[in-house]
């Protein structure tokens, strides 16, 4: 789920969480873990940030999370990435949910799912002070 699919308002990370409690087979799970990324203030090279875009490359992400999703123990993953926006310090980049049986499960999906979008999914331009 990228922003662009949402007309009416942002997604939140509340909503994401509610939605994956409704899922038919959520007495199965045992831990939700969310990740929660934002525009921070300098780059990892010290240099001030003013702002952020985000690019999502949508096939790799649907490979991705099918992949993700099919690991034993997880029950549901999802994604919402504030896509062709210029962001600003402070304000939320994604959001991942995971959702699983175990506590094992569900940090190793987490850990995977976010490594794999960060590295093969988002492009990111950052903006900086002159």
């Amino acid at each position: 789920m990228v922003e662009k699919d949402r007309k009416d308002s942002p997604v939140t990370l509340a909503q994401m969480v509610a939605d994956i409690k409704a899922h038919p087979e959520f007495s199965k799970a045992g831990m939700i873990l969310a990740h929660n990324g934002v525009v921070r203030e300098t780059a990892r090279d010290g240099r001030a940030v003013t702002g952020l875009e985000i690019e999502v490359d949508h096939a790799r992400l649907e490979q991705i999370l099918t992949k993700e999703r099919a690991r034993p123990g997880i029950l549901d993953i999802q994604v919402y990435i504030r896509e062709n926006k210029l962001l600003k310090v402070g304000d939320d980049v994604m959001f991942l949910v995971v959702a699983g049986n175990i506590r094992e499960n569900v940090i190793a999906a987490l850990t995977d799912t976010l490594n794999q979008i960060k590295a093969d999914v988002t492009r990111k331009t950052q903006f900086f002070q002159q």
